[in-house]
């Protein structure tokens, strides 16, 4: 017997990306454009070939995401079929805007263009006509985000309670349209004599257009959720929270003193200033980097 389909298809040669994101370093020389993919392997192809544009300092995959760290500046791409047929062509920041162009030839045009063009997050587009052999592209116009990474530790007690889960409810809660919701880490730090039990810390990471009000509506459900009088609540608003690894490798060997945390305070926003501040500002320069944060390190490292 022979089936029918649900239906005819409304666009079958166009995979929209759920939501593309840009976030910008102060000074505008780089951007980190994040996309949220719907086809795995799409993403796959894409992330093998943009890496090879001149303008593309990285290409990862994390989660449901690809993201490419971008130098602002535009390039001329000697596309090629198989070889290199799709790239970004170029990135800029334009006030309180990014702007990012795409080039693709045959499949990768359309990917480039009308996938790209129809994205969520995206306030305006110059789309090329796509499809077949032709050479296409687009540029699009995206919200300039700035990145905040939120570090917590000591939500629980012996007796109820987990930090990672709290964290992530309260993330998806805050999270809207000016606060999009990037990421979770749960970082293992050295197991302290006053530990509850596992002695992790979280961060949690958003790419914002409104990192105050993030900040707030955070602390708000954090203390009204939180179980733990040494509840500890940082937060980094930035492109790249480097500078504080050193100190997050120190309280992953040993125990730290107060004056190692004081040392590294200036490059943070303490808004709850328990114990747990001690693990809440070691957990965000690990944010994304899973396998470093979740090994177990016992000083010999």
């Amino acid at each position: 017997m022979k089936m029918e389909g649900s239906g005819a298809l409304s666009d079958p040669y166009v995979v929209r990306y759920p939501l593309i994101v840009g976030i910008a370093e102060r000074s505008g020389d780089r951007i980190e454009v994040v996309e949220f993919y719907d086809c795995l392997g799409g993403a796959h192809w894409v992330r093998h070939h943009y890496a090879q544009s001149p303008v593309v300092l990285s290409a990862r995959t994390v989660g449901p995401t690809t993201r490419y760290v971008l130098r602002a500046g535009t390039v001329d791409l000697p596309l090629e079929g198989s070889r290199f047929p799709a790239g970004i062509a170029g990135a800029a920041v334009e006030g309180d805007e990014v702007s990012v162009t795409y080039l693709g030839m045959g499949g990768g045009g359309v990917g480039a263009a009308a996938c790209r063009a129809l994205a969520g997050g995206v306030i305006g587009a110059e789309c090329d006509e796509s499809g077949g052999g032709k050479l296409a592209g687009s540029t699009l116009r995206l919200p300039r985000r700035e990145r905040v990474i939120i570090g917590v530790d000591d939500t629980d007690t012996p007796d109820a309670g987990a930090t990672w889960t709290l964290v992530h409810n309260i993330a998806r809660a805050v999270a809207d349209d000016a606060s999009v919701y990037l990421s979770h880490t749960i970082v293992q730090l050295y197991p302290v004599a006053f530990r509850t039990k596992n002695c992790v810390a979280c961060a949690v990471e958003f790419a914002s257009t409104d990192p105050d009000g993030l900040v707030q509506r955070f602390a708000a459900l954090l203390r009204r959720h939180t179980l733990s009088e040494e509840t500890g609540m940082a937060v980094f608003t930035g492109f790249d929270p480097s500078p504080l690894r050193g100190y997050g490798e120190a309280v992953k060997r040993g125990e730290v003193t107060s004056a190692d945390l004081d040392a590294v305070l200036e490059g943070v926003q303490v808004v709850m200033d328990g114990r747990g501040l001690i693990g809440a500002v070691a957990a965000i320069p690990f944010y994304t980097d899973y396998e470093e944060a979740l090994a177990l390190w016992t000083g010999s490292q």
